[in-house]
């Protein structure tokens, strides 16, 4: 059974239509890439999978559970936002802007959503936070607000506090974008290694070397559908479709 199942998923703001029906599936431990273009659906595809955003219409299921069931309005608008807290904790979150709470050191903000939740004591989350910082190479920074971080330092800061809600499904939104090159290396590096140990990962980013040798599927999205999917390597080296060919020649050049 896959652990997500994406179907026929739309999505319009006003009378535009940015998503027009997005089909797809992946595997626990299976790492997909979404690229394409900016205005392309694919960061108000993961804020749907989050539920940052609801769906018009389609089905979202995790592990066999359905999260969403556009067939079933009324059912949606009932919809409390405790539930919405519950149905996004299948999904971590990684944002392009890093969003740390600059009130916080990196060990609270890692820690601040499990002690929310109460499931476990805070000696054993603060112990996980701690050895989800150090897993970072943050073992040195945990004490330290993300004034005092480099842009590298804190997106690795919001990995770990990702990881801390054992999400299903790790999503990262450009993580990249921000960072210049040499900083774009050390969140790179983090992704490969939970890449190496089977983390269930779907990233959208403009890193087309990156996407093609740690993921395993690479959905190429234009114009708010899936124009051409499958494995990594054959998407990015050896394109069918026309306009997936025109968009990589261009991302190749830089």
């Amino acid at each position: 059974m896959s652990i997500l199942e994406v179907k026929n998923i739309t999505k319009k703001f006003d009378n535009t239509m940015i998503l027009k029906g997005i089909d797809f599936s992946m595997e626990e431990g299976e790492v997909i890439s979404i690229i394409g273009s900016s205005g392309s659906g694919k960061t108000t595809l993961l804020r749907c999978l989050n539920f940052l955003e609801t769906p018009d219409t389609g089905m979202i299921k995790v592990n066999g559970e359905v999260l969403f069931d556009g067939a079933n309005i009324e059912s949606n608008k009932r919809i409390q936002e405790e539930e919405i807290r519950k149905k996004r904790l299948h999904f971590g979150m990684v944002f392009q802007q890093f969003h740390l709470f600059p009130q916080y050191t990196a060990l609270e903000n890692v820690c601040l959503a499990p002690n929310l939740l109460k499931n476990k004591s805070s000696d054993e989350i603060k112990q996980e936070g701690m050895m989800l910082l150090d897993r970072m190479g943050l073992s040195d920074r945990m004490n330290n607000y993300p004034h005092q971080l480099s842009g590298g330092q804190q997106q690795r800061v919001a990995i770990a506090r990702a990881l801390a809600m054992n999400p299903d499904i790790l999503c990262f939104d450009e993580p990249t974008s921000a960072l210049d090159p040499e900083l774009t290396g050390e969140v790179l590096k983090v992704i490969r290694s939970l890449a190496d140990n089977n983390t269930t990962m779907i990233i959208v980013t403009h890193e087309m070397g990156f996407a093609r040798d740690v993921s395993d599927k690479v959905l190429f999205m234009d114009q708010g559908i899936i124009l051409e999917q499958g494995d990594a390597k054959e998407v990015i080296d050896n394109p069918q479709k026309e306009r997936t060919k025109q968009f990589l020649s261009v991302m190749n050049k830089y």
